[in-house]
């Protein structure tokens, strides 16, 4: 069927023309009825931060998402899309989206009053319906609002004519929704300026004596770290915010894996395979988990989950990077492969104001150190293997992250006590890996990984220097 072209054919065509807010609820509700996902790749809040966003929608409240770095904010506002009309009616030429039925602009009120229901429309699509803009110091009024424009000065308009405005984002999202990123950043008085647009629903320009009611729904996200050391939301702008939404990081350890899996980039078409297992997964989350609680960072500022991903990343790169010097086809991670993530760990975390920025990559290694034993708790329970340990001979056992993995299978043929627990902990992951035999590069990633599990729990000594280390029998104090 054709799309209505004027004025009169979108009239005969019985088309209502809904505000953004009741258009947003109208689409929300059929999701909810047809049970369709909301936030495609969002994970980890479905029962907790997507109800408090549905609820603001079905309210139809400007919202405020107020979370630490890496929290899917942004991603969260830029899903909202997904709520409009797949396209709209527009004035055909209109600079603010203008609805046919109700003009308010001065230049579309005088092509209806010229041309009356023969008026041109157009269509819009939703993908032109959401703007965003980046809170910096340097935002102006100007730019979020409107100003003259001083060329339309120039040829021959009156500066007291309204044809003169130069209109900014925020008009020109007019039927749609615009975003403001880290909304603390913008200074008090530009913030002032958005007190109207979140009340009155209008806009002045320059003391003009008009005002132009604006039908844009408006959506924020804010650091609570911003309140205190950049800037703050100034309480009039809270108050007019209709619902705040906290969002958080993931609550359990399988969200923070997927979120990983989601976004890291894995697929390196070099023709080497690289294989993670699931313990591996578990560790590189884990340092994220332990460092949004430790004392000796600082918690304000936040562990995003950046960090996990680009740990993972760097997790993979390492062990690509071996197979390509040892000219292996197959590989996979390992525990001596976790120091190099301190590339990608650094200036993801702050350091509280007590420590030295000197100690950073040992506060990363300790809190490696303890991800290692809190994993490797799960799978290998000490008490049941005493007596294997007890047996363990006095050679010392070399690793490395360069060493082929050909090398870590002669080490469990030459060490009967390493190969049983190696081979129970491989058991334990069979629903994970699922060969039966354990191949040289799972066993490489397994034999390190029981030897750094007893390091952690204090049944082994390790002497470390770069990417070797050598694992001996701890000696028993008397």
């Amino acid at each position: 069927m054709q799309k209505p072209k004027t004025i009169r054919e979108l009239k005969d065509s019985k088309y209502e023309v809904l505000s953004i807010k009741d258009e947003m609820r109208k689409n929300l509700i059929t999701r909810l009825k047809e049970s369709e996902e909301l936030f495609p790749g969002i994970i980890g809040y479905d029962d907790t931060v997507i109800p408090q966003i549905e609820n603001a929608i079905l309210s139809k409240h400007d919202t405020l998402l107020l979370g630490l770095r890496g929290q899917a904010k942004t991603r969260i506002l830029r899903n909202l899309i997904n709520l409009l009309d797949e396209e709209i009616p527009i004035i055909k030429g209109c600079e603010i989206n203008d609805n046919p039925f109700h003009p308010v602009c001065k230049a579309c009120t005088d092509k209806v009053n010229e041309h009356g229901e023969y008026t041109e429309i157009t269509w819009l699509s939703r993908e032109y319906r959401y703007r965003e803009k980046l809170a910096t110091p340097d935002v102006t009024v100007a730019d979020l609002i409107g100003d003259i424009d001083l060329v339309k000065v120039a040829e021959g308009k009156y500066l007291s004519s309204e044809l003169t405005i130069h209109f900014g984002l925020i008009p020109r999202t007019n039927r749609g929704i615009f975003a403001i990123n880290e909304l603390p950043d913008l200074s008090p008085k530009i913030q002032v300026s958005l007190f109207n647009v979140l009340q009155e629903r209008d806009i002045q320009i320059r003391g003009y004596p008009i005002r132009l009611p604006l039908d844009v729904i408006l959506v924020f996200s804010a650091n609570p770290e911003d309140y205190t050391n950049r800037g703050r939301i100034v309480t009039p702008l809270k108050d007019r915010i209709g619902s705040v939404v906290t969002t958080h990081y993931p609550l359990t350890r399988d969200d923070g894996i997927r979120i990983i899996e989601q976004n890291a980039w894995i697929d390196r078409n070099c023709g080497i395979k690289v294989a993670i297992p699931k313990f591996m997964k578990e560790i590189i989350e884990e340092i994220s988990h332990i460092a949004r609680s430790s004392q000796e960072i600082n918690q304000s500022s936040g562990v995003s989950a950046r960090m996990s991903i680009c740990n993972y990343e760097t997790l993979t790169s390492n062990a690509e990077r071996r197979a390509i010097k040892t000219s292996e086809k197959d590989t996979v991670p390992r525990i001596s492969d976790l120091r190099h993530i301190f590339a990608s760990a650094r200036g993801k975390v702050e350091l509280d104001s007590t420590m030295d920025d000197e100690q950073e990559d040992e506060i990363l290694r300790k809190i490696t150190r303890e991800a290692i034993k809190n994993v490797f708790n799960q799978y290998f329970k000490i008490e049941a293997h005493q007596e294997e340990i007890r047996l363990l001979n006095d050679k010392n056992i070399y690793v490395s992250d360069e060493m082929p993995s050909e090398e870590y299978v002669k080490l469990l043929e030459s060490n009967k006590e390493i190969k049983k627990m190696v081979q129970g902990l491989h058991n334990k992951m069979e629903d994970v890996i699922m060969d039966r035999e354990i191949t040289p590069p799972m066993a490489a990633s397994l034999v390190e990984f029981l030897l750094d599990g007893l390091h952690a729990n204090k049944k082994l000594n390790k002497d470390e220097l770069g990417g070797k280390a050598t694992y001996k029998r701890r000696k028993i104090e008397i």
